[in-house]
């Protein structure tokens, strides 16, 4: 386990990529020697002026002029070479994107096969069946009375309200007494104690 791991796959977009990323650090190291010589061109030509030799100053910052000439071209071509390498790495994120969207659209066309229309009607049709059924049922363990037993005991409920509003129906209760109640008082008598032969 872990001995064989496979080495990352180098694709020609990466080969690509590396060979302009040196090229730039290429550039970059050229303009650092063109930026020393510059320094040096402009310190011999100073050299020069204060040597008295003007011909040779003004050699000297031509020579300085080419090279600031160079070190434009190369940040000209360094700024291409970024800006390459900046569209290709873009576009491997475009196609990258590009490839999620495609199995996206694989999966949700596998899942609209998996869930057509038809069948989703009938499933909504059966699942209301089953609701109509289960209230069916629900109604029948709760109602046991039939239709005309309802009425009837409709007709007995109104019946009964009726006889209870009649003054004969009406139970008899005691009435209310008028005083307030006694407490009577029981005296225990204190029992004598025997003493027990023993």
């Amino acid at each position: 386990m872990g001995l064989n791991q496979s080495a990352p796959k180098i694709t020609a977009q990466d080969r690509a990529i590396l060979d302009l990323k040196l090229q730039r650090d290429k550039l970059k190291q050229y303009q650092r020697k063109i930026q020393v010589i510059l320094d040096q061109e402009y310190e011999i030509a100073k050299s020069y002026l204060t040597a008295g030799d003007r011909d040779r100053a003004i050699i000297a910052l031509r020579r300085r002029k080419y090279q600031q000439s160079l070190l434009f071209k190369t940040d000209g071509q360094l700024e291409n070479l970024e800006q390459l390498v900046s569209t290709i790495e873009f576009s491997l994120v475009e196609v990258s994107v590009l490839h999620g969207l495609k199995q996206g659209n694989e999966v949700l066309k596998e899942i609209h096969r998996e869930m057509s229309i038809e069948s989703v009607e009938k499933l909504m049709g059966e699942t209301q069946e089953a609701r109509e059924y289960q209230l069916e049922i629900g109604n029948l363990l709760a109602n046991q009375l039939s239709v005309d037993d309802e009425e009837a005991v409709q007709e007995e409920l109104r019946q009964l309200q009726v006889q209870s509003t009649q003054p004969e129906f009406r139970a008899k209760l005691p009435s209310v007494p008028a005083e307030q109640p006694v407490a009577i008082e029981i005296q225990v008598q204190a029992r004598e104690r025997v003493p027990l032969p023993g």
